[in-house]
């Protein structure tokens, strides 16, 4: 231990040093140069608030809401500007020796690198603003504003009539980007317009009447919600009377080249998007063989007296039939989930998988009409790493009122009680929920902000199997074939989107292996097709993430033997945000055990 009498001579050591060499040059000693560290720290702030200028959208889902009142025109000068940006920080980030940085910031320089150039490829080369009319829908950015509690209402509502005092000119712009659109993006653009239109009705007219703005300021809101609603109006007029009947579409795949790069950007893979593909269907085979297995124990107890049939697809789905019969009633099945999670919580905390925080809200409601027509079923909507307090919404989209009561029981049979609770761990309990919660509390910005989908959607999938591994369900057969359906319905995820986008699968193709091989029903298989024709690659997270934290998990038990605890494993891997998996394990398989 060091004496204050020490700790008073060396400072009067240090002092004498500086007066010598005043004394001898007439200059004091220059300061120490920053360490490259503390220069890239610097950096990634000024960079994160020259983003959120840059792109005020970006910032209000991530909980930075400075910028909520401006609306970004998505013409060709804001792509040149855009551009720029991109190129000016991506020459500062070259400047920095990744070798001089901590093994945390290397990884943080890395996202960064990758968000840039991913930002120049999708404007680029993959122009999705040019054939997805689907991207221009106001609604959808003004709804978060009104829905937040960041703000007092009035200043929500300011924010929001500043945005879109600017709708015409936004309208004008997407009309004359759309260039040979997809039939099917087009489509979903006419949906969710429709749903984007009701954010500007009557609970928008009894927010501004109940608020405390001035006269003149809501007559003033109110003449910009009608020349908005006029806008979209007709912009969804100019996509269902012109580009339409025209016929002049693209197609919707994207091809190879297009595929393997968007992998390459999106996933952050350590293997390329063919050996992914090819890691799927072996693990397809290993699946097939746990359901036959399982099946067949359970078959005499669900159909007594009955031969089992010779084929094991035939028998798997034989026992999926009886499994898939007990599901909530057509209007019960929000109020089924809801009512699923405070188990969910109190299992994980007896487990001691990981530690909750109950002070973070979950809200479980039904999708919003403006987010729904994509073939999802359910999702979770998160704060952002700025605005932690706020709640996490769990979207799950009700049965269209407009099914007949065939299509709705072949929908409830495929989320039937058993799917449900796997359905809820995945998007709740542990999984995205939990997962962002960790997120938003990570040290690195940088990891928070530039989330990984596959790191995200693989943890989702690794939850579910790390739950039934822990006694979830009571290591019941039934709850086992079912959690071994949902993650060949992963896998199945990985195949189909490859050998859509690449290789030309038609949907009779694709609805005959996920109903076949996958046992899903009819509407699940059909709304599967839907979504794989509306994204890219993004269907592939899933599963690449997944494996990769399996692997990674079974490194660390290797590597620390009886030391090894599984909620030390999540809480650590969860602690580095959401970033890809293969740069996580680097940090957690490092002997100092690095810092996030």
């Amino acid at each position: 231990m060091r004496t204050p009498f020490c700790l008073l001579t060396n400072c009067l050591t240090a002092v004498a040093c500086a007066l010598l060499v005043l004394a001898a040059t007439g200059h004091a000693p220059a300061a120490p140069a920053p360490s490259p560290d503390t220069r890239f720290d610097a950096f990634k702030r000024q960079f994160l608030l020259a983003l959120w200028r840059q792109d005020p959208e970006l910032a209000t889902t991530k909980g930075y809401h400075k910028y909520d009142s401006l609306l970004v025109i998505p013409d060709a000068a804001q792509r040149q500007r855009d551009a720029a940006f991109a190129k000016k920080n991506l020459a500062t980030l070259g400047t920095f020796e990744l070798a001089r940085l901590s093994p945390a910031n290397q990884i943080d320089l890395r996202l960064l690198r990758n968000e840039l150039r991913a930002r120049r490829w999708y404007a680029d080369t993959l122009r999705e603003w040019q054939w997805n009319p689907a991207t221009y829908n106001l609604g959808s950015v003004v709804a978060p504003l009104l829905n937040g509690r960041y703000y007092r209402l009035d200043r929500r509502l300011r924010n929001i009539s500043d945005k879109i005092s600017h709708a015409a000119d936004y309208y004008a712009a997407a009309r004359a980007n759309i260039s040979t659109p997809t039939k099917e993006h087009t489509e979903l653009a006419l949906q969710q317009l429709a749903g984007g239109l009701a954010v500007f009705g009557p609970a928008l007219a009894d927010s501004v009447q109940r608020s405390g703005l001035r006269a003149a300021e809501k007559q003033a809101f109110m003449a910009r919600v009608a020349a908005t609603r006029q806008a979209m109006q007709g912009y969804l007029d100019f996509l269902k009377n012109e580009v339409l009947p025209a016929g002049q579409f693209r197609s919707f795949r994207i091809g190879q080249k297009l595929y393997d790069q968007k992998f390459a950007y999106d996933i952050q893979s350590p293997f390329p998007a063919e050996a992914v593909y090819r890691q799927a269907q072996q693990h397809k085979t290993d699946l097939l063989h746990d359901m036959g297995r399982r099946a067949a124990r359970l078959y005499p107890t669900y159909l007594p007296g009955q031969k089992a049939p010779a084929d094991t697809l035939a028998l798997i789905a034989a026992v999926l039939d009886q499994l898939s019969r007990k599901h909530a009633s057509r209007e019960g099945l929000v109020d089924a989930a809801r009512a699923q999670i405070p188990t969910l919580v109190a299992f994980v905390n007896e487990k001691k998988l990981l530690t909750q925080d109950p002070t973070k809200p979950l809200v479980v409601r039904e999708t919003p009409p403006y987010l729904r027509g994509s073939g999802v079923v359910a999702g979770v909507l998160p704060p952002g790493p700025y605005d932690p307090a706020a709640a996490t919404y769990y979207y799950i989209t009700p049965i269209p009122g407009e099914w007949t009561a065939t299509q709705a029981e072949s929908f409830l049979r495929e989320y039937n009680d058993y799917t449900l609770q796997i359905v809820n761990i995945h998007e709740a309990i542990p999984g995205h929920y939990t997962q962002l919660m960790y997120a938003n509390r990570s040290p690195s910005l940088v990891k928070s902000l530039f989330w990984n989908g596959a790191m995200a959607e693989g943890w989702a999938v690794y939850a579910e199997r790390m739950m039934l591994e822990n006694g979830y369900g009571n290591n019941a057969d039934e709850m086992w074939l079912i959690e071994d359906k949902n993650n060949m319905r992963v896998t199945l995820n990985t195949i189909i989107d490859r050998a859509i986008q690449v290789n030309n699968m038609s949907e009779n193709q694709v609805v005959a292996m996920l109903r076949r091989e996958g046992f899903q029903e009819e509407a699940e298989a059909r709304g599967k097709w839907r979504r794989a024709t509306l994204s890219q690659v993004q269907l592939s997270s899933y599963f690449a993430g997944y494996s990769a934290i399996l692997t990674l998990r079974d490194e660390l038990k290797r590597q620390q033997g009886p030391a090894f605890g599984l909620k030390a494993f999540h809480e650590q891997f969860l602690s580095y945000g959401t970033a890809p998996v293969k740069y996580i394990r680097e940090l957690m398989l490092a002997p100092s055990g690095s810092r996030p």
